[in-house]
């Protein structure tokens, strides 16, 4: 059996990700009412007790009958009642077979979907193709003592810790609307300094809604120094692991490396509050630049981040790449290609 189900079905999508074995806060519903970029969707294939889901955005096509499917920001990809390496063979099969129906009655050309590093999704989504290889995610795991994460640091990384104690910084964790305001300031500040992208210039609205939920823990930790806010993220615990979604640093902070000071004290957090791992993300672009080496210096141990990149209709997939003049084989990396530029 298979169903759809849309933002409205709020709380059947929570039931499903409750019944899940394997899930993060990137597919729950509250996080999916967050996203602009789509219409938000929970596509679900069912045999007996057992279920495979799949959270996606729909888009349509400009100039065209047609649409396509992506993902939220983030990590997410399907989920099931059972880990993916204990799926039964038969289910991911017809679990392909409906997925592959729906793609084709409701005009899909395309479907994109970020994967989480942490979940093995590639023996799913490997049975359509179109499983790339993204880069490494870095990964603390809690499930060493404090001591031993420690040993692993490089010296510098230490170092910035300990002048972060000695400094006399300290940490609020709260969400007060002063303090998502402070966190909303110096996230404002950071994403101006960096020229990031308008996708990454999220509003109050934004924060107040991630934030407020009763699928997950997200809370608002910010690092003070006299009183002064040096350093400020939105991090989620959920089902064992701790991501680090959104993290600023005050510009007039910048030398004191506030951040690594944080990272720590999220790690003692994350042990006390039972959790598995704190995923520190990726390089810019999920490249191995000056951030991901910035990551490693807390830990070696890195995780796959792969995406899914699938061409439910390859005709009309070359139409769209003719109508801009893209070569299929050019090398750009960005999936659909149709959409770049």
């Amino acid at each position: 059996m298979t169903k759809l189900l849309t933002i409205h079905d709020k709380l059947e999508w929570i039931a499903y990700v409750r019944r899940a074995a394997e899930f993060d806060f990137y597919h729950t519903w509250n996080y999916h009412t967050l996203e602009t970029g789509g219409t938000p969707a929970l596509f679900v294939y069912e045999e007996q007790d057992d279920f495979i889901a799949f959270p996606m955005l729909k888009r349509a096509i400009p100039g065209s009958d047609y649409s396509d499917l992506t993902s939220v920001y983030g990590y997410s990809g399907p989920f099931s009642n059972k880990k993916m390496d204990v799926l039964d063979d038969s289910l991911m099969e017809n679990f392909k077979q409906a997925f592959l129906s729906y793609l084709s009655d409701e005009k899909y050309v395309s479907v994109f979907s970020r994967m989480h590093p942490f979940y093995k999704q590639q023996l799913l989504l490997g049975k359509f193709g179109g499983v790339y290889d993204n880069g490494r995610t870095v990964v603390i795991d809690l499930a060493e003592s404090l001591d031993e994460q420690r040993k692993k640091y490089r010296q510098s990384t230490m170092d910035s810790v300990k002048h972060a104690w000695k400094m006399g910084f300290y940490i609020k964790d709260d969400k007060k609307p002063e303090s998502v305001a402070v966190f909303r300031n110096i996230y404002a500040e950071t994403m101006k300094r960096v020229g990031a992208s308008d996708y990454y210039l999220f509003d109050e609205d934004y924060f107040n809604r991630i934030l407020n939920t009763q699928e997950y823990d997200a809370r608002v930790l910010t690092v003070y120094h006299d009183d002064k806010p040096a350093c400020s993220t939105i991090i989620t615990f959920t089902n064992g692991i701790i991501q680090a979604h959104l993290l600023g640093t005050a510009t007039a902070y910048l030398h004191h490396s506030p951040a690594k000071f944080l990272a720590d004290e999220i790690s003692i957090m994350g042990r006390a509050l039972g959790m598995r791992y704190y995923n520190l993300g990726g390089g810019v672009g999920f490249k191995e630049d000056a951030l991901f080496k910035w990551k490693q210096g807390f830990s070696e141990l890195c995780f796959d981040y792969k995406s899914w990149r699938y061409i439910a209709n390859p005709a009309i997939y070359q139409e769209l790449l003719d109508e801009k003049e893209l070569d299929k084989n050019a090398d750009i990396d960005f999936f659909p290609l149709y959409r770049y530029a």
